[in-house]
């Protein structure tokens, strides 16, 4: 969190990108619900990557994950100012894209992937944690506004 009890502004409710990967990693710990969520949307891109027969359970379960995530953020959030600009999706879609690059580049790892391929994965990784970074900063201090997803008739 990065509100100061002294500051009397709100403290953001976002965690750090670092935590993020961290939690998308399998590091767990975090009782953050983004963080679980993360760790969550990780494990189901693993056995996407993994599964050979049908997927819909694993999917649903992702949209199930990714609402979760909105529906938390749209209740901590702070509102935003009157002029903040609206993002394109949701933080849940971004944490769920989140996991599954880290899950990609962690596989590109182990599936020893030429160079290139292992290079490109690590860079849209760290691309979309810088992003998800800016978005934060941006969302909590209520200069961007998200979308309002937590709807389950839009995100399923």
């Amino acid at each position: 969190m990065t509100g100061t009890a002294n500051s009397g502004a709100p403290a953001n409710p976002f965690p750090s990108k670092e935590l993020l990967l961290d939690s998308c990693a399998g590091k767990r710990g975090a009782a953050h619900p983004v963080l679980w969520a993360a760790g969550e949307l990780a494990l189901a891109h693993a056995e996407l990557r993994a599964a050979t027969g049908p997927r819909s359970e694993i999917a649903i379960r992702r949209a199930s994950l990714v609402r979760h995530i909105d529906r938390w953020l749209a209740a901590e959030l702070p509102s935003p100012h009157g002029g903040a600009h609206l993002h394109t999706e949701s933080v849940g879609a971004v944490v769920d894209r989140l996991a599954r690059y880290s899950v990609l580049a962690r596989g590109a790892l182990t599936d020893r992937c030429p160079e290139p391929e292992l290079h490109q994965a690590w860079h849209r990784l760290a691309e979309l944690a810088l992003g998800y970074r800016d978005l934060a900063f941006e969302v909590g201090a209520g200069l961007r506004r998200i979308p309002d997803l937590a709807d389950p008739g839009l995100t399923g």
